[in-house]
């Protein structure tokens, strides 16, 4: 492969990078999947955070939409959080569980979670050159015996690559629109939105939603 070449002829620089971006993807990884994604804390703390203002509730709302409490750890939920039975435990501004990261996706770790995508997406893309370029085509059994390795990881790399770049694009979407896979698919069970005027009350404009979401 290219990498294997430019190792042999003693440039590094390609094959250092890669294995960083490995680990980093690695590392992110780990981090998104062991981090608070935004549990919702015992209601005398939440009642604190909404005084400094982290539980703002948009104008256009219905104003006899109220905060509810939880059926299950029986806190207040803030507007946009909601329950997720697989962790036991009600998240901040809840997108969704993820089942590769076996870790709920939220307020806290959703900017770190598009990072993550973000780099995986360009490593799965690299490894997918890197496999190709050790490829060379023969119609003969030895071939096939040579290269299946390569082959099969290659094929692995595409069918991951469009998953990750499905996932990245759809996410940079709501994230610009300013609402969450929750909200976007649950629309219509959820009170205040199921009671708002506007189809999407958070909306505040591409820009303005990217900047407080990444900034």
């Amino acid at each position: 492969s290219d990498l294997q070449k430019q190792e042999e002829l003693g440039e590094l620089l390609q094959p250092l990078i890669f294995v960083l971006l490995v680990l980093c993807s690695v590392l992110l990884y780990f981090k998104v999947s062991l981090m608070d994604p935004g549990f919702v804390k015992p209601e005398e703390e939440v009642k604190e955070g909404e005084d400094k203002g982290q539980g703002v509730v948009i104008p256009q709302i219905p104003g006899d939409i109220k905060l509810r409490r939880c059926g299950y750890c029986l806190v207040k939920q803030p507007m946009r959080a909601k329950h997720c039975q697989l962790c036991q435990h009600c998240v901040r501004r809840y997108d969704h569980h993820c089942p590769w990261l076996e870790n709920c996706v939220g307020e806290r770790n959703h900017p770190l979670f598009i990072v993550f995508l973000s780099v995986q997406l360009v490593v799965l893309l690299w490894g997918a050159h890197v496999a190709w370029s050790g490829l060379y085509f023969e119609q003969s059994w030895e071939w096939l015996q040579h290269n299946i390795f390569l082959l099969v990881s290659f094929l692995l790399i595409f069918i991951f690559t469009i998953v990750v770049l499905l996932l990245l694009v759809s996410q940079l979407y709501l994230i610009s629109c300013n609402t969450t896979t929750w909200e976007f698919m649950s629309s219509h069970r959820i009170s205040y939105l199921r009671h708002s005027e506007l189809e999407n009350p958070f909306d505040q404009g591409i820009i303005l939603n990217l900047w407080r979401f990444f900034c």
